[in-house]
C-alpha cells in the first residue's frame, strides 16, 4: 500500500520513541475532542495547535525518503536527528500563536524579524511535511505558486502581476487566516478530524469487514458476482475512507483475487476496483470530507444537506454505470457468480446489520439540521454503543485508545495537505490568480460554454493528479471553478463540476494513482488498468456536463415526482451507455448499435422531457433489435478474450 499511498508509509516505531509518538497521537485526538465539546480557542490559536500536532508527528512518523535501499529502508524504522529537529521546530511553530497572540494582534501587519523567521519556517515545514506524508505533486504545485507570487513581473501574458514581496508572502501565509491557517485547515481542525475519528471507531467495531461480508451476501451469486461485490463494498467503504488509493488496497485485497479467480482479466479486475473505490469519494454522506469544505468555499448560506442531496443522483448513476458494465462484461465472456461454498452465511450476516446504524445516525443528524460537529460526535458515540452489542466487537480501553491513535494518524495526511492547499489559496488571494485563470479560460473558449467546460475539465484533471481528496477539491475550487462562475453557472454546479474531474484524475492516465495501486494488487499492466478504469467511469465524464446544463439532475428546483422520473430515465440511460462501452447487451453489439446506444443513453440522462422521450424510444427499438435479431456467433467469448 505504501508504494502507491505515501500516507501508508509511516514508521513502525518501538521502545521509548514508539511511546512518545503514541502519546503524541493520543493527545492530538484528545485535544480535538476537548475543543469540540468543552472549549473553543480563537481560530488562529486552534488552527496553529492543530498544525503543530500534525507537523511534529509527521516528521516523527514519516521518513524523508522511501527508496528501497537497505540503509534507507532501515532508517524507515528509526528517527534521525534531522527528523527530531524538524519535529521540535514544528512545536515552536505550533505554539507561536498561542504564546504571542495578544502581541501579534496589536502589531497587526508589522512583523518583527522573529515573526518573519517563524513564518518562513512554517512555510518550509508545511511543504516538507506534505512531501513526506502526501507526496510530491501537491508540494510542487504549492512551491510553484509561491514562486509565481514573487516572480509576477516576469510572468507571460495575463498571468503577469506587479509581484509580491517576501515579507508580505510570509505575513499572508502564517499571520492571517488567508493562507496556511485559512479555510482548508479550519475544516481539517474541526469537521474532518472528527469524521476521521468516526471512521477509526467504525473500523474498530468491525464495520469495514462487515461491508465486505454484506456485499458478498447481496451480490456474490449474481452474474460476475465478485465484480459487483467490489462495487458495493467500495461504495460503502467510501463512506469512511478519505482516500481512493487506501480504498483500493483495503477492499481490493479481498475483491480483486475473487474477480481474477472467476475469470476476469487482471486489468479489468483492477479497473473495477479502482473505479469503484474512486467513486467512494463522490458518494454522500462524507464525499471524502470534501462536502464540508464545499460548505465553506461556496458560502452564501448553503447547507451540508443541500450538497449531499445534489451529489446523490450523480453518485447513483456513477455506480450504476460501473455495475451495468461489469454485468455486460461478465455476460460477454460467460462468467457466473460465486459458488454456494464461497458464500458467507446470509443469516449470520443479516444478524449484524445493526453495525450500519452509526452511518444512518450521521445521515439522519445531518439531514435534521444538527451542526456537523455535533453530528460527528454523536456518530462516534453511536459507533461505540453499537460495538458494545456484540462481545466480538465490544471495545475495551485498549481498543478505545487504538481508535484515537489511528484516527489521529490518519488526520496527519489531511492536516498537512490542507495546510499546503492553504498556501495555494493564499497566493490566489493576493495575486488575483483565480480571476486571471477564469479570464484566460473564457478568452480561450471565446465565451462558448461547452468549450469553457472542456478546458475547465482538462485543468481540473491536471490539477487533481496525485492530490488527496481534500487538497484536490481546494485546488480545483480555487483555480478552475471561478471560470464557470464567471459565466453565471450556479456556484454548486461549478464546484461539483471541478470536484468530479479532480477526483477522477485518480483513474485517468497518465497519473492514475488508484488504477496503478489496483494493478499492484491484480498484477495487471498499470496503463491498461488505467484505461479500463476511465472506461468504466464514463459516467463521471458525462454527468458533470449534464448537471451544468440542467441542474435538475442535482435535485435543484425539482419536485419529488420529477426526481423519481429523473432517476428512472437516468438509470435506463446508464444501461444504454454501458452496453455501448462494453459492446454487448443481449448479444454482441455492432459498432453502429453502440454509437446509437451511447446517444440514447446521453439523451435519457439529460433531464428534459423531449430528450427523455426520444431516448426512451431509441432504447426500446435497440432492445427489440437485440432481442429479435440474433447472430450466429453470439455465444459468450472465452474468459481470456
Amino acid at each position: 500500500m505504501s508504494k502507491f499511498d505515501p500516507e501508508a508509509g509511516y514508521r513502525k516505531l518501538t521502545g521509548i520513541l514508539g511511546w512518545i509518538v503514541t502519546i503524541g497521537l493520543l493527545c492530538f485526538s484528545l485535544y480535538q475532542l476537548y475543543t469540540s465539546t468543552l472549549d473553543r480557542f480563537s481560530p488562529q490559536i486552534h488552527r496553529s495547535i492543530h498544525l503543530g500536532f500534525a507537523l511534529s508527528l509527521a516528521f516523527l512518523l514519516f521518513p524523508a525518503s522511501k527508496k528501497k535501499k537497505l540503509k534507507q529502508a532501515k532508517s524507515r524504522f528509526q528517527i534521525t536527528w534531522l527528523d527530531g529537529l524538524l519535529a521540535a521546530l514544528s512545536v515552536v511553530v505550533g505554539l507561536y500563536w498561542p504564546l504571542y497572540m495578544d502581541d501579534l494582534v496589536m502589531r497587526v501587519a508589522r512583523l518583527t524579524p522573529m515573526d518573519l523567521i517563524v513564518g518562513a519556517l512554517a512555510i518550509f515545514l508545511v511543504l516538507e511535511a506534505t512531501r513526506r506524508v502526501v507526496g510530491l505533486p501537491i508540494t510542487i504545485i504549492a512551491s510553484v505558486f509561491l514562486a509565481y507570487a514573487y516572480l509576477g513581473p516576469i510572468m507571460p501574458g495575463f498571468l503577469a502581476h506587479k509581484g509580491i514581496g517576501i515579507d508580505r508572502i510570509i505575513r499572508t501565509m502564517f499571520f492571517t487566516t488567508e493562507g496556511i491557517l485559512g479555510t482548508p485547515l479550519k475544516v481539517s481542525s474541526t469537521f474532518i478530524f472528527l469524521f476521521l475519528l468516526f471512521g477509526a471507531f467504525l473500523i474498530k467495531t468491525g464495520v469495514g469487514q462487515y461491508f465486505n461480508d454484506l456485499a458478498v451476501a447481496i451480490a456474490g451469486k449474481r452474474t460476475g458476482g465478485p465484480a459487483k461485490v467490489a462495487i458495493f463494498s467500495s461504495a460503502l467503504q467510501g463512506t469512511i475512507s478519505g482516500s481512493s488509493v487506501a480504498n483500493v488496497v483495503t477492499s481490493g485485497s479481498f475483491t480483486i483475487p475473487m474477480m481474477k479467480r472467476l475469470g476476469y482479466r487482471r486489468e479489468f479486475a483492477g479497473a473495477v476496483e479502482a473505479a469503484a473505490s474512486t467513486g467512494g469519494q463522490l458518494m454522500p454522506p462524507i464525499m471524502g470530507a470534501a462536502a464540508f469544505l464545499m460548505v465553506e468555499f461556496i458560502g452564501g448560506g448553503i447547507t451540508y444537506w443541500e450538497i449531499a442531496k445534489a451529489a446523490a443522483i450523480p453518485a447513483l448513476l456513477y455506480f450504476a454505470g460501473i455495475w451495468v458494465m461489469t454485468h455486460f462484461q461478465a455476460k460477454k465472456i460467460g462468467l457466473k457468480g460465486l459458488d454456494e461454498s464461497e458464500m458467507p452465511n446470509r443469516k449470520e450476516v443479516l444478524k449484524k446489520i445493526y453495525l450500519l446504524a452509526p452511518i444512518f445516525v450521521v445521515v439522519i443528524l445531518l439531514m435534521s439540521g444538527v451542526s456537523v460537529t455535533r453530528a460527528a460526535l454523536w456518530s462516534i458515540v453511536s459507533a461505540i454503543v453499537v460495538g458494545m452489542l456484540n462481545k466480538e466487537t465490544r471495545m475495551g480501553p485498549k481498543d478505545f485508545a487504538e481508535a484515537l491513535i489511528n484516527g489521529a494518524r490518519t488526520a496527519i495526511g489531511v492536516a498537512t495537505a490542507t495546510a499546503c492547499a492553504g498556501i495555494i489559496v493564499g497566493v490566489v488571494t493576493i495575486t488575483g490568480l483565480g480571476l486571471k485563470m477564469a479570464g484566460g479560460l473564457i478568452a480561450l473558449s471565446n465565451d462558448i460554454l461547452f468549450l469553457t467546460l472542456l478546458f475547465t475539465m482538462i485543468a481540473s484533471l491536471i490539477l487533481g493528479m496525485g492530490s488527496p481528496t481534500t487538497a484536490n477539491y481546494v485546488i480545483t475550487a480555487t483555480i478552475a471553478a471561478p471560470a464557470l462562475m464567471t459565466l453565471n453557472i450556479p456556484d454548486l454546479s461549478a464546484h461539483m463540476f471541478v470536484f468530479y474531474f479532480g477526483i477522477i484524475a485518480d483513474i485517468t492516465p497518465p497519473v492514475a494513482l488508484a488504477a496503478f495501486a489496483a494493478s499492484g494488487v491484480s498484477g495487471g499492466e498499470p496503463l491498461r488498468t488505467g484505461v479500463n478504469s476511465a472506461k468504466l467511469a464514463i459516467a463521471a465524464f458525462i454527468i458533470p456536463y449534464i448537471f451544468v446544463y440542467s441542474p435538475e439532475l442535482m435535485m435543484i428546483d425539482t419536485t419529488w415526482t420529477e426526481v423519481l422520473w429523473i432517476i428512472v430515465t437516468s438509470l435506463t440511460g446508464m444501461i444504454a451507455i454501458g452496453a455501448a462501452m462494453i459492446g454487448y447487451w443481449l448479444r454482441k453489439a455492432h459498432w453502429a448499435e453502440r454509437i446509437v446506444s451511447l446517444g440514447a443513453g446521453i439523451m435519457l440522462i439529460y433531464p428534459e422531457g423531449s430528450t427523455d422521450l426520444i431516448g426512451l424510444g431509441v432504447f426500446i427499438a435497440l432492445f427489440a433489435l437485440q432481442y429479435f435479431i440474433k447472430e450466429k456467433n453470439s455465444e459468450p467469448q472465452s474468459a481470456s478474450a
